[in-house]
């Protein structure tokens, strides 16, 4: 049910060659039953989808997926199956009716960041941390020739193999690393996304030069991260916890990451986009149970966290590769 084969025979090209030889070994590494225990339990539930037509494919709607008449037996099966892969973090998606409301509206990301980006037509596409592959979808549907999604969850991974089970389109791939597998130096890619990951590094500035070595020259970096209002210079760094995450290490104003951008070397950094993440956008549902945004934020002032730091804040910006 997790099979490579069709997108490792698009990666035909010499600039993908010294990616394409490593590439079953880490996927291997990556979906190691020994490593995750979880991993056996998810990959019966993926087998266990009921084989499914689809009528249509969305991939420019809100919910991406696919259309298709079931009988009630078969959507109870599909709805059964597809839960038993929960937490849903980024979606929305929908299957033969069956609406997967995740945890996070990431369409609202997309309609923020698509019209600020250089068209994706016929761009060969990398999107780091990209969860189950939502964007990677919504970047497809824009015409991308290529999207590549990397993101070390399995989960997540597995998530990626239910909807292509239905979708079938191997220009599409989520792979089960982190960007610690793209070999150093690969320049490849016309466009690269980080999206939410950024302050879940320990060294931003490694994570930047690592961005940069996967786009070819003049290729686009799409950052979405965690900012906070003030001067060029001021980064907040968390003492413990940020908004109940253990693991976020540096927040910077928009100016500060302008200037870590372009102390990187990126050209023409520009900031398109700022929004406060609302408990609208970042929420529980069923198809993510566990504690959300709302449970993260001051009960007296949604503008703190519970530990009383400013509250989400996103902005999106886009540099040039030199």
């Amino acid at each position: 049910m997790m099979n490579y084969d069709d997108f490792l025979a698009l990666l035909d090209g010499e600039e993908f060659q010294a990616w394409r030889h490593i590439l079953p070994e880490q996927i291997a590494a990556g979906l190691n039953t020994k490593r995750y225990g979880d991993l056996p339990r998810w990959q019966e539930a993926l087998t266990s989808l009921p084989n499914l037509s689809p009528q249509t494919i969305h991939l420019n709607t809100s919910r991406v997926g696919v259309d298709g008449e079931l009988s009630d037996e078969e959507q109870a099966q599909l709805q059964n199956n597809l839960m038993a892969l929960h937490p849903w973090r980024k979606g929305p998606f929908e299957l033969f009716g069956v609406h997967i409301d995740t945890e996070w509206r990431s369409d609202w990301k997309w309609d923020r960041l698509k019209d600020a980006i250089s068209p994706l037509t016929g761009r060969k596409v990398l999107d780091v941390g990209c969860g189950s592959g939502y964007h990677c979808w919504r970047m497809r549907g824009a015409g991308a020739e290529l999207v590549v999604g990397i993101d070390p969850t399995p989960l997540f991974v597995v998530q990626y193999f239910a909807l292509q089970k239905y979708i079938q389109d191997p220009h599409v791939a989520v792979l089960p690393m982190g960007i610690e597998a793209v070999p150093e130096k690969l320049r490849c890619f016309d466009s690269v996304f980080s999206m939410g990951i950024l302050y879940h590094r320990r060294s931003p500035i490694d994570h930047l030069y690592a961005l940069k070595d996967c786009l070819r020259a003049g290729g686009e970096l799409i950052l979405e991260t965690l900012i906070i209002e003030g001067r060029k210079g001021e980064v907040l760094v968390p003492e413990g916890r940020y908004s109940k995450m253990g693991n976020v290490w540096f927040i910077p104003s928009a100016d500060t990451l302008i200037g870590w951008l372009q102390k990187c070397g990126f050209k023409d950094v520009k900031l398109v986009d700022v929004k406060q993440t609302s408990p609208q956008e970042q929420r529980a549902t069923d198809w993510m149970r566990f504690h959300s945004l709302a449970n993260f934020l001051d009960p007296d002032d949604p503008n703190r966290t519970i530990e009383g730091y400013p509250a989400p804040r996103r902005g999106v910006f886009v540099a040039t590769a030199p």
